[in-house]
């Protein structure tokens, strides 16, 4: 399925961001450009202009890997730039409470079976850690997390983390 043929039973294939949402991050940051505009003028592309001194980046969901290098080179040249993705909640758990990410780039895992070393995935891995030794805890306890196939109507508990 191509990106212009829509995610799914909905069709639709381009989501704007929440004007409030917007509206709070343009508050901070003060942003004077977006690369990824909709609708996007004829010939444009974000990929390849200039960007402005305070970027606002809401990219593609399929395929962010040359927009993050974009952005990298654009903050590399003293640019500001707010890119927004989607992430699992349980990332922004560990965050939250104050791991300590590491890169272990694209892991060859070893079977099993023979202990044979894999392929790898073509995907990097991060490692989280928390360390209270080195990032003590808050002392803030954090409530009872839903276990699988438990609902969470809020998805509080993660956001309860840094509370």
């Amino acid at each position: 399925m191509s990106y212009q043929d829509g995610n799914g039973a909905d069709g639709k294939h381009y989501w704007l961001t929440p004007p409030s949402m917007y509206t709070a991050l343009d508050a901070e940051f003060g942003f004077d450009f977006d690369p990824c505009p909709y609708p996007r003028p004829e010939g444009f592309d974000g990929l390849i202009v200039p960007w402005g001194e305070s970027n606002y980046v809401n990219p593609p969901f399929n395929g962010p890997t040359a927009w993050v290098k974009k952005a990298i080179r654009e903050y590399q040249q003293g640019k500001k730039v707010v890119f927004v993705f989607p992430i699992d909640k349980w990332v922004h758990m560990l965050l939250a409470a104050g791991a300590e990410v590491r890169n272990l780039k694209d892991v060859h895992w070893h079977a099993t079976e023979d202990g044979s070393v894999g392929p790898g995935t073509g995907r990097w891995v991060a490692a989280f850690v928390l360390d209270p030794e080195t990032n003590p805890p808050s002392g803030h306890v954090q409530p009872n997390l839903p276990f699988v196939g438990e609902s969470d109507p809020e998805d509080q508990a993660y956001a309860d983390v840094s509370s």
